[in-house]
Formats: C-alpha cells, structure tokens, sequence
C-alpha cells in the first residue's frame, strides 16, 4: 500500500511543482490570476453592468460583502439558480456558509472554482506524501455533516456538500472512494443522535485508520465523549467486528484513544484563532499523531495552504486573485506585503466573487519562496457592544489567557441581553465557576467602557458556563439554523446577544446535570 501512495504522489506532483514556481514569483503569478477573473468579470452581467472592460478598469470594480451581493446571487425569489449575473459560467451547486455571525449565505460553486479546491488539495496531499507521516494503510476519515432530506427540488442538486472531498473532481474523488472511512445508512438518517452513533460505530471499526480530516476541532471531541459515555452500547453491537483487544481498550474508564487507533498519523483541523485551544486539546488525547492545521479556508475560496517545509501558511496564489487591506485604510497586492504586519483580506476567485470583504485578519509571519506567509488571526472588528463597553477581540483573548485556565479546550465569551451581561462558556475547567466568574470581572474591568458600565449597573455580573457538552449543544443549535455541523465555527467573543432560547437550553441543561 506504501508503494500506492506513492504512486498517487507522484500523479499529484505536477500541480505540486506548478505552484512551487509560483511561489517563486508571486507578482506576476497574481497578474496572471487577475487577468483570468477579470476576463470572467468582464463576460459577465455583472461587469456589464460596472462597464468593466479589461483589468485597467480593475479599480472601479467595488469592495462588496455578501449582502451587497445578495441579489445577483439568490435573486428576488430568493431561490438558488443555475446561472446568475455574476458569472459566465454555470453553477454546479450552492454550499452554505457556517461563520461565526450572522445568516446563513449562499456561495455558488463553479466547474472552474471546484478546480481550484482541487489544486490546493493536490499541493497539500503531496506536501503530506513527500515530506509528511510515512502513511501505509491510506484510510481516511473526510468530515460528513449530513443535511436531512434537503435538496433543492428545482435543480435537484444537493443544496450542500456531504464531506470534504465532495470539493474535488470527480476523478480525484473516485480515486480516493476505497480509502474513505464511511458511516453506514448515511441517507437514510433521521436525527443527529443517529449521526453520531453510526460514524462512531465506523470510526471505532477502521483499524487502520491513519487520517482524520475535519473542520473544527470540536467536531472530533463530540464523538470522541459520545463513544467515551456510551462506550457500553458500543461494545455490544461491535461483538465479532473488531478484535477482542481493541473491545478491551473500549471498555477501560478512561479509554485510550491512542492506543484505539494506534495507525492514526495525522488529524487536519483549524488551528489558528478559537480552533487554537482544541487542536491542543487533540494533540494531548494524540500526542504521537501530527495536528495540521488547516490554514485559511473558507466556503467561498482556498486561500492557504500548510506546507511543512515552509512552516507556516503560504497563499493559493496561482488561483485566488489577493488583496489587503490595512489598517490606516492603504491597499497593497501579495508581494507588497511587510513581515510582521497584519491586513484584512480582499478576494477574487473564479466563481463570481469579484473585490469580496470576507472578513478575515492575518499577519505576515515569514516569507517562502519569496512568498509571504500568511497567519490567520481572527475575524476583523470583532466587537460586543451592549451598553456601550464596546469589548474587542484582541482584547478579549488576552484576558482569557490571564485566567488560570489551562486544561480548557473551548471558551467562548457570549453576551446576554436581558439583562445585560456576559457569560463565558467552557467546556472543562478545575476552578470553581463562582471564583472565576468574579476574576473574569476583575479582568474585564481592565477596559474602561467596561468597568464604568459596571460601576453603573448597566452590565450584569458575568457568569461562567461549565460543561463538555457546551459546543455540542451551541452546533446543533446551529445547525438547526441552517448552519453545517462540522463547519460551526464558535467565536471566542460573540458579536450579537445570544439567543435567548438557546440560553434557555444552557441554562436548563447545566442545572439539570448538576
């Protein structure tokens, strides 16, 4: 199996080589990039419309966020389309986003921007195969967030993916299929409690298994103490499908989840911002495994990709047509970049995203190849105002840090509208959640909006929210909403008061599992 790996390297190496060429010259790789979408642009009803009529006219194409172009994509009925202004080319599907704020969007998905998905997974897989683990077995878990009986009835496409690889052609994915560690029933499931059970009923039968890709770390601690509480249940209808010493680790009180899957060699998660605490956390239940992070890709483009030699995240610059803002308001293209310095993220990619604001921060942190590297650092302006305290981000995860919290791996400060005041939810913690509480005040009263909207009773207390089942609970609520459960994404503060039913159901379930 060794040999075949290889073998499936070597047929990745051209993609791979292509874009270390790129990396050698990342101006004019990205002029090349922006001629190719602006031609796109410019064929479309939307360039049209701008008058667009070759990239000199590049500037006079405007900075959009989604819902300035909410319209051209959904249109007044506000059902999915197989065409839309925005592109020449047909749509092949729409994928949900699941960010961290607001509703649910829409992306439309392209043959060419489906392509470019696929280069950066053939850069990053042959990244793995050269210079990665020493894989042997190819067993692969790719994550799955089923949608239930959702499909769009005129188009009779799927209106979302099913797993990762479904952002691949179809040779890629059909070469790929005999690796794939999949749950049984999987189109027939009713309910997420069924989900959970049959994957980790797949999960707990792939012996071999070596790879784990998903989106959020949480996404594989959901299982792992699904399987941890009902190891029993488990154990049961895996009678004569596993092994008996693997049943025997199953059935220990504190399972050994190394010793599970003693072939796991690389688990690709998010890393960076609110994901950094949980990929830690999977890196101690594995310490003998590889946690890649995933870099920065988002629904609506690849951006980066994590290559070893590089140690670090460098852009999907052959594909996705960069520019960056500063915060003094200045505009710079890839390779004006400065180390050190942080932007926000304008992007243009192949499926009819012109000068998109997609909200994202990062920070040079090194150049490769000539290239920068490209750090993500969080969602840009992320800021809680409910009494005028105006909490920021950056602020907020310094503080979190000061807390002696070290064996958490989620936190998330929620604000709560009535009455007014925060809640930072944890899903382990040693301290008593009274003491800590009362040092979260202490803390956050280092902002003086905060403290003064303290001194004035205009802010609540804060309370502390302690519980393993926390980010499960926030996902399917999520999910409920229109959000895909393996791509929730939980923000370290939370911009809007969270839903007051939902704070019901945290509330009711902490004291009932008192």
């Amino acid at each position: 199996m060794r040999e075949f790996i290889q073998l499936f390297g070597q047929l990745l190496a051209p993609s791979y080589r292509r874009f270390y060429r790129a990396l050698d010259n990342p101006q004019a790789t990205q002029e090349l990039v922006q001629r190719e979408i602006c031609d796109r642009l410019i064929q479309s009803e939307y360039g049209k419309s701008l008058n667009i009529r070759s990239v000199a006219d590049w500037q006079h194409v405007p900075i959009v966020d989604y819902d300035n172009i909410r319209h051209w994509i959904l249109g007044e009925q506000n059902s999915q389309r197989q065409r839309i202004p925005l592109t020449p080319e047909p749509i092949l599907f729409y994928e949900k986003t699941s960010g961290s704020s607001g509703a649910v969007k829409w992306i439309p998905y392209t043959r060419s921007l489906r392509k470019s998905f696929n280069q950066m997974f053939c850069v990053w897989a042959y990244d793995l195969i050269q210079n990665g683990p020493k894989f042997s077995t190819g067993k692969l878990y790719a994550c799955i967030s089923p949608q239930f009986g959702s499909l769009d009835s005129e188009s009779n496409h799927p209106l979302s993916l099913q797993n990762d690889l479904d952002y691949l052609d179809n040779g890629l994915r059909w070469f790929l299929r005999p690796w794939l560690v999949m749950p049984e029933k999987l189109k027939s499931l009713q309910n997420y409690q069924q989900f959970k059970h049959l994957l980790s009923l797949a999960l707990l039968q792939a012996e071999q298994l070596e790879i784990i890709s998903i989106w959020s770390p949480s996404f594989l601690q959901t299982h792992l103490k699904y399987i941890q509480e009902y190891q029993e249940l488990l154990s049961k209808e895996l009678q004569k499908k596993i092994s008996n010493e693997r049943l025997q680790l199953l059935a220990e009180p504190q399972i050994p989840w190394q010793q599970l899957w003693s072939n796991l060699k690389l688990i690709s998660c998010w890393d960076a911002a609110n994901s950094g605490d949980g990929a830690k956390g999977l890196q101690l239940q594995f310490p003998n495994v590889f946690v890649q992070g995933k870099g920065l890709l988002a629904t609506e483009a690849p951006m980066t990709i994590p290559l070893i030699g590089a140690n670090g995240y460098v852009p999907v610059l052959d594909e996705v047509f960069f520019e960056f803002e500063d915060d003094q308001g200045c505009f710079y293209q890839l390779h004006e970049l400065n180390i050190g310095q942080t932007y926000t993220i304008i992007l243009s990619q192949k499926g009819g995203l012109y000068r998109y604001r997609i909200g994202d921060r990062i920070r040079v942190s090194g150049i490769y190849h000539h290239t920068p590297c490209l750090e993500f650092l969080g969602r840009n302006e992320a800021i809680s105002d409910l009494v005028g305290e105006k909490l920021q981000e950056s602020f907020v995860c310094d503080i979190l840090a000061q807390l002696n919290i070290p064996e958490t791996c989620f936190k998330s400060l929620v604000p709560v509208a009535n009455p007014p005041h925060y809640i930072l939810l944890l899903d382990q913690v040693v301290e008593n959640p009274q003491i800590l509480a009362k040092q979260l005040d202490i803390a956050l009263s280092q902002s003086i909006q905060y403290q003064r909207a303290r001194l004035l009773d205009q802010l609540a207390p804060p309370q502390v929210f302690i519980s393993p089942k926390i980010p499960e609970l926030l996902a399917l609520y999520r999910v409920r909403s229109g959000s895909i459960w393996g791509g929730v994404k939980y923000p370290i503060l939370g911009t809007y008061p969270i839903n007051a039913d939902l704070f019901d159901q945290l509330t009711d379930y902490l004291q009932t599992s008192c």
